[in-house]
């Protein structure tokens, strides 16, 4: 079978997957809605309006069509505010992601491949690295490298780069066994081009999944860094931040509340699905299973 029909066939069965579908449409709208924020949210996200504090939903009795989702206590219209805090939510969860998965991932690779020495110190630093708290670790880098995006991105992909690591190294420790890998090495393969050609296509769907976890967690660390004020500046608006400004007003008008929490909730479930789907389609292991 060529390339091209193998790649066919690969796209269909993404296409076919369930999950793929409801996990690719959930984060496509959300990308799209961050790109197109300007266009799309129907008021500028700090835009103050004092005489429409706290104002319903438009389906309410005293909601208004110019504010679909209300307001908050400052009058900002709580669906623009969801729309632009998709734009920094989306930028941390896939930059970080791919920054742990490169770090990680490399680093399992090589110490699962050559094992001994390498493979221990990888595996050292790994347990010692694991030993912790993410959060507190979090905390503590962004302490010290201050509040911003970029210091955000830098702190998760340190945190959770030992993730990819400890998972595709357990991967690579079969892969390295099996036939196809021991006849590269006989037939003259290199190290590096045994690594890139024979043991990384077999590793990549559980990158893949690890990927679309990572940003769910990326999602929510950005989050919950944003609720305590360490994430951006005041002026960025963050779904973080929605849920800080609403704790005061969560009785009153549980709809400030409950539209950040269902934005991290949708998106984060969006990304395991379409992860979980990919892996389900690329896997031959798993694709038989399923069928």
């Amino acid at each position: 079978m060529s390339r091209s029909a193998k790649q066919r066939g690969a796209l269909r069965q993404l296409a076919s997957q369930p999950r793929v579908q409801i996990g690719g449409g959930i984060l496509l709208l959300v990308v799209l809605a961050a790109l197109f924020a300007p266009w799309v949210a129907p008021h500028d996200p700090l835009e103050q309006d004092l005489l429409h504090m706290l104002s319903p939903p438009m389906w309410s009795a005293e909601g208004e069509a110019s504010f679909p989702l209300g307001t908050d206590s400052l009058g900002r219209c709580v669906l623009s505010r969801a729309i632009y805090g998709a734009r920094v939510a989306l930028l941390v969860a896939i930059v970080s992601a791919f920054g742990a998965m490169l770090l990680g991932s490399t680093l399992a690779v090589v110490g699962g491949y050559f094992g001994g020495k390498i493979d221990r110190g990888i595996s050292y630093v790994v347990d010692l690295w694991m030993s912790f708290p993410p959060v507190v670790l979090s905390l503590i880098l962004l302490v010290g490298l201050g509040s911003g995006v970029d210091k955000v991105i830098l702190a998760v992909v340190l945190v959770d780069w030992t993730r990819f690591a400890r998972v595709v190294r357990a991967d690579v420790l079969v892969t390295r066994r099996r036939d196809y890998v021991l006849a590269a090495r006989l037939i003259g393969f290199t190290h590096l081009r045994t690594m890139l050609r024979e043991v990384l296509p077999t590793v990549v769907p559980l990158m893949i999944t690890l990927f679309s976890i990572e940003m769910g967690i990326a999602i929510i660390v950005e989050a919950t860094l944003s609720f305590i004020g360490l994430s951006v500046p005041p002026d960025i608006t963050t779904w973080g931040q929605m849920l800080a400004d609403a704790r005061s007003d969560m009785q009153s008008a549980a709809w400030v509340m409950l539209v950040p929490v269902a934005c991290i909730v949708v998106t984060v479930l969006g990304c395991n699905l379409l992860g979980d789907g990919i892996r389900v389609a690329l896997d031959p292991r798993l694709r038989t299973r399923s069928e």
